[in-house]
């Protein structure tokens, strides 16, 4: 090993085959870089555990990140979760970074290859095994993996430093060295695609929404003397109009102002759309869209996140289907993707869902239309969010319907992020200092005790479909890898409030602690085509560390945020990942423009056809494995988490950068 090594890395362990070691090689590609090569010789067929090299530090890290959890020694980082794959680890004058060489997985390997990071032992891995899932979704090694006789070989590259800067900021030499590896290039060639006018895939959603599938998808009825109306929460591929059989509603019909699936959001980009096309009736869905919103009864203040309606199950030819009941039988609820219960009518009110639905009202007040209801109800909210703010200046995560008051589950959370950029926006709408001083409190909190130790926790890091940790890791590590259970959108409210605290403020402070959490966001962005994903996913985004999506809707939400910073710190690299974050926002849609995963929904679905495109599933590979014949697909589109939320994404960014911004760059 070479000397300059030795300062970070104390002794190298390695799997040895019938007593013969692998070969290694270190070749030095900067003063702060070196490329690793291992190769084993196996001269016969042969059952393993893995192969393996061990990397222990000559340091004792105090902070470690990892992209997956291994809560056991049998865990491994599997290469299904190598998106922007690293291990780092650091203590307060060093800093090692371990890169996996993807180049060698552009072609599928023969064996998969995996990582770990074991914080306790104070080793990290790089191997090649076969695993198996287990929990949602959690991955662990074979008893054996079979390899055959020939040459294995693992690469990876070392990125070390003792300079201060990499210290405060442990993601951005790792980010802007994967970024000019892999992801620029594959930019430069198209990925994850060419084109830069997104106006066909934004046509596809409404044409899909409003047309083909309207009957499906449209809800419109009559709420308190006012016309209202909003796509559905969900469809599932039973409601094609190509579907010869019979219709089953996968959940509850429902309308959801929530930070997932928000209808005003939605309804904010087809307002913009149809503002600059010239088409009344998509305005007009919008505006009964903002009506809906407005009708959402406040109680002291807050309000509900969702309206439903009555399920009943309907028996056909001795088979039982979910239907709904009809929007006589509405009522008001929340999310229940909560800790409490899966009953949204029982469930509690979510500030972080209020505070995104109050700042989407005050985002079209400012942007679209000065409707006088939209600041009022935003205001009337605000009052009463002061009056829960806590002394150490955090928010609550969830209120009591009773009562309203604080159920003390995530109530220190980053979660709290989302109500600062409320608040700040409501500050320049009214220039009232209130609201000012309440979000930097709140900012400021958030930025002393949940970013260095990434404490990147909500609503979806325990109560969605990922539940492993929800009854023994909310507010604590998962100690074999010095790590909370993390999820990427607390970690976008926190940049998202760090930028517009800088906006309000100019001062320059806010924008680099900002860049420090985008930096950790970006951590979760794809930055190559893997071989094992037969869809384009550079630019798209995972969920959490202890699951599997690539190219999550998430990414429709980041990308304009992404770019913002690009602008800010005159970044070309941002720029880029913006762009293409919101490319990937596309690519899972069902369109002839996406041949490849087109091709993946017809060996899924065969009888989808013309009518379907615009029908886009909010991710891939969510259950942890994908295949060339459709296992990854998913089933259903959830307008306001897919293609209703991707198209808003565009027509907000074109009309903040203007039609031609990606030709920019």
């Amino acid at each position: 090993m070479p000397q300059e090594l030795k300062r970070y890395i104390s002794h190298l362990e390695y799997s040895k085959v019938e007593g013969k070691g692998p070969k290694l090689n270190f070749n030095k590609v900067d003063s702060h870089i070196y490329k690793v090569d291992v190769s084993w010789d196996l001269q016969k067929d042969i059952n393993l555990s893995s192969l393996y090299l061990n990397i222990y530090p000559n340091f004792n890290p105090t902070f470690h990140w990892a992209p997956h959890l291994t809560p056991t020694d049998n865990h491994i980082i599997a290469q299904h979760v190598f998106r922007s794959p690293a291990m780092i680890v650091q203590d307060k004058r060093k800093s090692i970074s371990i890169i996996p060489d993807v180049t060698l997985l552009e072609k599928k390997p023969v064996v998969p290859w995996y990582l770990d990071l074991n914080a306790s032992e104070n080793v990290m891995t790089i191997g090649q095994a076969n695993s198996k899932i287990t929990d949602h979704v959690l991955y662990e090694k074979e008893d054996k993996t079979h390899f055959s006789k020939g040459i294995y070989t693992l690469s990876f590259y070392v990125l070390f430093s003792s300079d201060q800067r990499n210290i405060e900021n442990p993601f951005a030499s790792v980010n802007s060295f994967m970024w000019q590896k892999w992801g620029s290039p594959f930019y430069a060639k198209g990925e994850p695609f060419s084109k830069n006018n997104l106006d066909s895939y934004v046509d596809y959603t409404y044409q899909w929404a409003f047309n083909h599938w309207r009957d499906a998808v449209w809800q419109e009825f009559d709420l308190n003397d006012r016309r209202v109306g909003a796509p559905t929460f969900i469809v599932n591929v039973t409601q094609s109009p190509n579907y010869r059989e019979e219709t089953n509603e996968r959940e509850f019909r429902s309308i959801w102002n929530q930070a997932w699936f928000n209808s005003l959001r939605s309804a904010s980009g087809l307002f913009r759309y149809a503002k600059r096309k010239g088409v009344d009736s998509l305005l007009s869905y919008a505006n009964q869209t903002k009506e809906l919103a407005l009708s959402f009864p406040q109680i002291n203040g807050f309000f509900p996140g969702l309206i439903g309606t009555e399920m009943v199950d309907v028996d056909i030819n001795g088979k039982k289907y979910r239907r709904s009941a009809g929007w006589d039988t509405y009522y008001f609820g929340n999310s229940n993707r909560n800790p409490f219960t899966w009953d949204p009518k029982t469930s509690p009110y979510h500030i972080l869902d209020m505070s995104y639905t109050a700042m989407l009202m005050l985002d079209w007040y400012s942007e679209l239309e000065k409707d006088e209801r939209l600041l009022n109800y935003s205001k009337s909210y605000a009052e009463s969010l002061l009056r829960i703010q806590r002394p150490d200046g955090y928010f609550p995560a969830w209120l009591s319907l009773e009562d309203q008051k604080d159920m003390e589950i995530l109530s220190k959370s980053p979660e709290s992020a989302m109500s600062v950029s409320f608040l700040l926006k409501l500050y320049e709408v009214l220039h009232d200092e209130k609201y000012k001083n309440a979000a930097l409190k709140a900012l400021s909190v958030i930025e002393d005790e949940i970013v260095p130790i990434g404490k990147w926790e909500d609503f979806e890091t325990y109560w969605s479909c990922s539940r492993y940790g929800h009854d023994s890791l909310v507010d604590k590590k998962l100690v074999r890898n010095n790590m909370f259970k993390q999820n990427t959108l607390s970690i976008y409210y926190v940049a998202h409030a760090f930028m517009e605290a800088y906006r309000v403020t100019n001062e320059q402070a806010y924008l680099m602690k900002g860049q420090r959490v985008m930096d950790e966001l970006l951590m979760w962005q794809a930055v190559w085509q893997p071989s094992f994903i037969y869809i384009h996913a550079l630019g798209g985004f995972g969920v959490m560390n202890a699951d599997a999506e690539w190219n999550d809707s998430r990414q429709s939400l980041f990308a304009e945020l992404i770019m913002e910073y690009g602008k800010e710190l005159n970044r070309k690299d941002y720029m880029e990942r913006g762009i293409s974050a919101l490319k990937a926002s596309f690519v899972m849609m069902y369109s002839p423009e996406n041949i490849e995963t087109k091709e993946q929904w017809q060996r899924r679905w065969p009888f989808l056809g013309e009518k379907d495109y615009g029908f886009m599933m909010e991710n891939y590979g969510h259950d942890g494995r994908t295949d060339s014949n459709g296992i990854g697909i998913g089933e259903f589109t959830i307008y306001d988490w897919g293609n209703g939320a991707a198209a808003e994404a565009v027509n907000r960014v074109i009309d903040h950068w203007g039609p031609n911004f990606m030709d920019k760059w």
